[in-house]
């Protein structure tokens, strides 16, 4: 059982991780650091889009329309820290007394 909070919990870090490189992303294309003609970094731009995108947008339909600035990113890290938590406090306890 400890083994599976483990894994929840590396899940979750490289979930988060994902989403910092997402972040990281839609910058340099905003500021046109990269190119994104380059197949490579293309690929690399689909992937965390298609990662992140499913968990974002329903985020986004809930937070306040703030221009130009998307602060569901911040959310979601949030959200995740707190799953993490609530799973290594709460939930490990329970199971292991």
């Amino acid at each position: 059982m400890t083994a599976l909070f483990y894994i929840i919990n590396a899940i979750l870090n490289i979930y988060w991780w994902i989403v910092i490189g997402s972040v990281i992303m839609s910058w340099l294309f905003a500021f046109g650091v990269v190119n994104n003609s380059n197949p490579f970094v293309n690929a690399v731009a689909r992937f965390l889009y298609e990662a992140t995108e499913p968990v974002l947008s329903p985020i986004r339909r809930f937070l306040p329309n703030l221009g130009s600035i998307d602060i569901s990113p911040i959310v979601l890290l949030i959200g995740i820290t707190a799953l993490q938590i609530f799973i290594n406090t709460t939930v490990a306890r329970a199971v292991f007394g």
